[in-house]
């Protein structure tokens, strides 16, 4: 078993939509309700990319198996330091080292582009995005009691960041 971690290209955009569509039904760790198009995945990426923000793309055995990226966390000026991060796996990607890997370049990657905070927002029965996130040096900063709703339940929004070490 192999995997590989490279830049997003478009043609990826059919299987990040699998893994994108598959949380939103499936999980509460995708707020979401109604799946998303090809067109949609693909705007979205392409504006990522106009905009200056990485999208990493996950193989193993030459699928596509999950993707990373981060953007604005809010859009006022005075939190342009600051970004929020995604990462999806398929389930036959989790538990084989690839996530903390994409996260560490994804990491490298913020801290050379001179960014100071990343957040991680996760539902708070999402316990094992909770437990990555901690082992990668993430720490837990809020959480906000029933901000979301799905499944006929209220959901739990936790935030966790990682202050930004500039490399020497």
């Amino acid at each position: 078993m192999s995997f590989l971690i490279r830049l997003y290209r478009e043609s990826d955009a059919p299987a990040i939509l699998d893994i994108i569509n598959d949380s939103i039904l499936n999980t509460s760790h995708n707020y979401d309700y109604e799946p998303k198009t090809l067109g949609e995945v693909i705007l979205l990426f392409q504006e990522k990319i106009k905009d200056g923000y990485p999208i990493l793309v996950a193989e193993l055995d030459a699928d596509v198996v999950g993707y990373a990226t981060f953007g604005r966390f809010r859009a006022k000026p005075g939190y342009d330091k600051t970004i929020e991060h995604s990462i999806y796996l398929t389930q036959k990607a989790q538990s084989k080292g690839l996530g903390t890997e994409m996260m560490r370049q994804l990491i490298d990657i913020a801290t050379d582009k001179g960014f100071h905070v990343m957040i991680a927002g996760m539902d708070s029965e999402n316990t094992g995005s909770y437990q990555f996130h901690e082992r990668l040096g993430f720490k837990e900063v809020a959480r906000f009691s029933e901000v979301g709703f799905k499944f006929g339940k209220w959901l739990n929004l936790v935030f966790m960041q990682l202050i930004l070490e500039p490399k020497r």
